[in-house]
């Protein structure tokens, strides 16, 4: 079985991390989060990934070019962006004419596709949709499915809270299913290609399961994702609690808490405390610097003293020694603003 990834998005909810990085390939743990997501397609006999996209495409060919091992990734040059079903049907020349997965690509899961593929061909689906339980459906809609789990409908976004199955984005797709789109269209697989399946009569099935399941696209879930990965809470993961990655430098008298990722190169300065952050590598928190919450971007610098509560800082961003900033967003090279945040506040966690 083949697969094809969705890359596509430009992370905007993630800005201004996504300024110079884009969200496939932002770090998780100590590598792009892109790896995470391949290996565990791996680990299902996964061979040949397709992937695509319009947004900072140079980077992704760095990307490709420094992967080792399974799967083969295929690279196909997505002029303008086509959605989540435009994107795949634009890859459907490299995918053969057996059924094949497509996934979210900003999506940290332990899902066992394995299953997933068997249950799709044991009921002839023409496509096979993940479905996750969740207590709160209101940011992602409805998918409600028969006692036999064919999918009913995809409905729209709840105004009250309310529990349900909701769209785990990993999809098992037949090809002849997507036979009537066009390629080079800009088209939503969740709001047109789906909902005219179900209406047409095919077979769409909804395959329902409680494996960790997280859409990392959001600092708040960004930063959530390391805490379950330190916390052991996805299957495949496994790294120590707090990881400090090959090359770091950690002072003896800085302190450390539970929740916290150090990335290659970065260093962390005596005195200085962090807590339930992620530092990326070169990342630099200067003798007494207290950062809680927060996401610091390669190369970026808190000085001393200083602290950063809440925040998220990009590729070389700095805060100056002595100030403090709360809920700060600083893009790519920028400092944080006079007196942004006088008072600590609470994480983005």
């Amino acid at each position: 079985m083949r697969a094809v990834v969705l890359v596509g998005g430009e992370g905007t909810r993630l800005r201004p991390l996504t300024e110079t990085i884009p969200k496939p390939l932002l770090p998780l743990m100590d590598r792009p989060s892109l790896d995470h997501v391949l290996d565990h397609l791996a680990r299902h006999g996964i061979h040949e990934v397709v992937l695509s996209s319009p947004y900072l495409e140079s980077t992704f060919h760095d990307f490709i070019e420094a992967r080792r091992g399974d799967p083969a990734i295929t690279w196909i040059t997505e002029p303008e962006p086509l959605g989540t079903g435009g994107a795949i049907v634009n890859a459907m020349g490299q995918l053969g004419d057996e059924p094949f997965l497509a996934l979210n690509g900003d999506i940290l899961t332990d899902l066992d596709l394995t299953a997933m593929a068997a249950f799709h061909r044991e009921r002839g689906a023409d496509a096979t949709i993940a479905l996750h339980p969740v207590e709160d459906a209101r940011a992602f809609g409805l998918v409600p499915t028969g006692p036999d789990g064919r999918v009913l409908e995809f409905r729209e976004k709840p105004e009250e809270p309310v529990p349900g199955d909701v769209n785990a984005g990993t999809y098992v797709l037949e090809p002849g299913a997507l036979a009537e789109w066009a390629e080079g269209g800009n088209v939503s697989i969740e709001r047109r290609i789906f909902p005219a399946l179900i209406e047409a009569g095919r077979r769409v099935f909804g395959f329902v399961t409680d494996s960790y399941w997280l859409d990392i696209g959001t600092p708040d879930t960004y930063l959530r994702a390391h805490f379950d990965i330190l916390e052991g809470k996805v299957e495949g993961e496994r790294y120590p609690a707090p990881f400090v990655a090959d090359g770091a430098v950690v002072d003896l008298r800085a302190h450390l808490g539970r929740w916290v990722v150090v990335g290659a190169g970065a260093s962390v300065g005596p005195g200085a405390e962090i807590d339930d952050s992620v530092l990326h590598a070169g990342a630099v928190v200067e003798q007494g610097a207290k950062v809680v919450g927060s996401i610091l971007g390669p190369g970026s610098v808190v000085g001393v003293g200083a602290t950063v509560i809440g925040s998220a800082l990009a590729a070389s961003a700095r805060v100056r020694p002595g100030a403090s900033v709360r809920g700060a967003r600083i893009s790519a090279g920028g400092e944080a603003p006079e007196g942004l945040g006088a008072e600590p506040g609470p994480p983005m966690c």
